[in-house]
């Protein structure tokens, strides 16, 4: 038995149709949901990305297969294996992850696709240029990307390219890229709250109230 039919059999049999009503109406209803709390969820598929990680090996065909499934839990597991697995991907790996980003975009697959290109960046500084050329995407998603890739460095944080691939989508009325936006100047606060209020005050008459209000939940502006 395959991989993916092996754990399409464990989601199957783990399945909880009355929360998957919840999840998919917290979700829009954009996806299908096995029901699976995300906790239970991980639990279920620990051992084997112990055993792919042993295996030093990133199975592209197997995440690809998973990434096809309509259940949402299968695009979770794949965002999980990449970041379980991430110090076995390289910058040549991105254009295959470009593809999971471009593919069932939500905020929730997003969220953790960015932390595996931020993580490959902290190994590669071919990923700076490349943020800066995402944070231009015509594809909003690709640019939310680019915003939160950096998250979670603290002082490993490269300020003069977030400043410039915030910038780049300054005056933006898409309200992803604006809580993005504040997410990301949020999260620095807490390493570098002086430079969040003077990047604010410099920016102030092109941001979004929003992004605004993220970005000081910390901070005094």
């Amino acid at each position: 038995m395959g991989k993916y039919t092996e754990l399409k059999r464990i989601f199957e049999e783990n399945q909880d149709p009355e929360n998957a009503v919840k999840m998919e109406k917290y979700m829009r209803n954009l996806f299908i949901f096995y029901g699976i709390p995300t906790p239970k969820r991980k639990k279920l598929y620990r051992d084997f990305l112990k055993e792919e990680k042993r295996n030093k090996i990133i199975d592209w065909g197997f995440l690809d297969q998973c990434y096809e499934d309509e259940h949402r839990e299968f695009q979770y597991l794949v965002t999980d294996y990449l970041s379980e697995l991430n110090l076995l991907l390289t910058y040549d790996d991105i254009p295959a992850i470009r593809k999971f980003i471009d593919r069932k975009q939500w905020w929730d697959t997003i969220d953790g696709l960015d932390q595996v290109i931020g993580k490959i960046g902290l190994r590669d500084e071919r990923v700076d240029a490349l943020m800066l050329e995402w944070s231009e995407d015509a594809n909003f998603w690709v640019r939310r990307v680019a915003i939160d890739h950096q998250l979670l460095r603290k002082e490993r944080t490269n300020t003069t390219l977030q400043e410039k691939i915030i910038v780049n989508n300054l005056g933006s009325s898409e309200f992803f890229i604006n809580k993005a936006i504040g997410w990301s100047l949020r999260d620095y606060s807490k390493t570098d709250p002086e430079w969040v209020r003077d990047f604010i005050d410099r920016h102030r008459d092109r941001m979004d109230k929003l992004s605004i209000r993220e970005a000081c939940k910390y901070i005094k502006e």
